[in-house]
């Protein structure tokens, strides 16, 4: 085992090592055990047991004990639970069980709730629409490099939420005050980018045209697709957007359901561009 992951982190009890292993518990073992009166507490205490196998092997009653407080509630976003997981060894080897019991209940009540919506919104939703959205419009150009895309921004993630845990143990409870106050502002600034990136993805991902022509008299045909085009560009891929969003939001509405309704849309379009298709000349 080399020194560089057995020597103590700044002095302390902890060593790289500890926190490596908390880091990889982190990534398959947060979501484990989940049930409905801890949530994720079961999977908490098992990601954070190489800290507390560290600090008090030798102490049974304190191992008890904090065993107790990290079975407790905890529900957060996995990728920020780094920033929390990282704290909590950081107070537990600064002040030890004893006197951080109540340190790291406020901590782990007062920053996975700010942290849910900040992980939610950043590293699921603007992720997962920015990254697959590209890959897969990339993909629909016949480029294989469309399929290293989320491999390589996997990887990136990956040393993310790395240097989350390393970086939370150094600020330590620096970190739990510094952030919370801007925390409300992070997640409406990233809930607005995440809503800006899906409304400029809608009329490259969702097709929707209008390939019909209606003549009047004896003037020139007249292209529903062009006047609409003319009077707002991606009119109907962003109506459609709209209505599922509408649906969703009614009482019986399922994602089942809505997609029922728009295939049967897409069949409607399919047959008006078909039965008034321009004639060719």
């Amino acid at each position: 085992m080399s020194k560089q992951t057995t020597e103590t982190l700044a002095g302390g009890k902890l060593t790289k090592q500890d926190l490596q292993k908390v880091y990889v518990r982190n990534l398959f073992g947060l979501q484990w055990g989940w049930n409905y009166e801890t949530m994720q507490g079961l999977g908490y205490c098992y990601v954070i047991m190489p800290i507390l196998r560290r600090l008090y092997r030798n102490n049974p009653e304190k191992m008890k004990k904090a065993l107790k407080t990290e079975l407790g509630y905890f529900n957060t976003s996995q990728p920020m639970s780094h920033l929390i997981v990282g704290t909590d060894a950081a107070l537990q080897e600064e002040l030890g069980i004893d006197a951080a019991e109540d340190a790291l209940i406020g901590v782990k009540t007062g920053l996975m709730g700010p942290f849910a919506g900040v992980g939610d919104t950043v590293f699921i939703t603007i992720y997962r629409a920015l990254v697959f959205s590209i890959a897969a419009y990339i993909a629909m150009g016949g480029q294989a490099v469309a399929l290293l895309i989320p491999i390589v921004c996997g990887v990136a993630m990956l040393a993310v939420r790395y240097k989350f845990t390393f970086m939370a143990y150094e600020q330590g409870r620096k970190l739990a005050s510094g952030l919370s106050g801007q925390l409300k502002r992070l997640t409406e600034a990233a809930s607005v980018l995440g809503l800006t990136v899906v409304g400029a993805l809608v009329p490259s991902v969702v097709k929707a045209p209008m390939n019909i022509n209606i003549v009047i008299g004896e003037t020139n045909p007249i292209n529903i697709q062009a006047m609409l085009d003319k009077i707002m560009p991606a009119a109907l891929p962003l109506a459609i957007v709209v209505l599922s969003y509408w649906l969703l939001g009614k009482k019986k509405m399922t994602t089942v359901k809505l997609i029922l309704i728009l295939m049967v849309v897409g069949v409607l379009f399919g047959l008006l561009n078909t039965f008034f298709a321009p004639v060719a000349a």
